[in-house]
């Protein structure tokens, strides 16, 4: 057995609930592990974690995931006032996990939204981020930069570039996000390897749409498999969208789901 755990990510409920009910609810379900999706800069304060932090009672908050635009991509400016400011607004959300006891920062960092920008200069890129994972180590987090389609890693070769630079640079993994992107999970899961933290699960049923897991055709049984050859330790996460199911309690039956396979498969 690695030990790793099972649980469900607020952004699971978002235009559900609020961050605070949505802990509540999940905590009164018996949910052991979350992941905390601050989605807004009033939820970027110390005031607003202890709410949360009360709210979730005795649940375990694994990591905060913030509001990728709001502020990640300034956090490579070249611009010196708005990288001050985008670190002013980093070191909050730093301050907000130490309150909620998160360990880890699932990341995102720049959006591929500009033709004109390098994004494939590593060394650039991963010494920029090498300053930040030491900044949140400052604080006791660990940076934990996630596959995303639209975002910095987009494509495998991008995280093994960059952590060359990046020693303390850690992996989430998004099963979602690696098929949207076109390579499947699996070249992912093979580049971070052990340095996997989190893990974002959902499913896709017959006509290619997002579902709970559970509910659709996604091998679970294979990536745990996968997972548990690298000594997975970290946190399994539900991560879906509110449109993706019907009623809360479809949340809580994909977790029981998740949770029954990972103990199946030894995580």
């Amino acid at each position: 057995m690695t030990g790793c755990t099972a649980g469900i990510s607020t952004a699971s409920l978002f235009g559900r609930m609020y961050n605070e009910d949505s802990v509540a609810f999940l905590s009164a379900n018996g949910i052991p592990e979350a992941e905390v999706f601050l989605g807004t800069y009033s939820e970027y304060t110390v005031p607003f974690a202890q709410l949360v932090k009360k709210r979730a009672g005795g649940m375990n908050i694994h990591s905060v995931h913030t509001l990728n635009t709001h502020f990640e991509p300034q956090l490579f400016s070249s611009n010196p006032r708005a990288l001050d400011d985008a670190y002013a607004i980093l070191a909050n959300v730093l301050a907000a996990a130490g309150v909620l006891g998160a360990k880890y920062y699932t990341f995102h960092g720049v959006a591929r939204v500009k033709r004109s920008v390098s994004y494939t200069d590593y060394k650039a890129i991963g010494e920029k981020m090498n300053a930040l994972t030491q900044k949140c180590a400052e604080s006791g987090v660990v940076l934990a930069l996630e596959n995303v389609e639209w975002a910095y890693y987009n494509h495998v070769g991008f995280y093994s570039g960059v952590k060359q630079f990046c020693p303390l640079l850690k992996g989430t993994l998004d099963v979602k996000q690696a098929r949207e992107a076109g390579e499947g999970y699996l070249p992912y899961l093979e580049e971070m390897g052990e340095d996997i933290v989190t893990v974002h699960l959902s499913d896709v049923d017959e006509n290619g749409k997002l579902c709970l897991p559970g509910r659709g055709k996604f091998p679970f049984g294979q990536l745990f498999e996968r997972l548990a050859d690298k000594g997975f330790s970290g946190a399994l996460l539900i991560e879906v969208y509110k449109e993706n199911y019907s009623d809360t309690a479809e949340l809580l039956q994909s977790y029981n789901y998740i949770n029954e396979l990972k103990e199946k498969f030894g995580l």
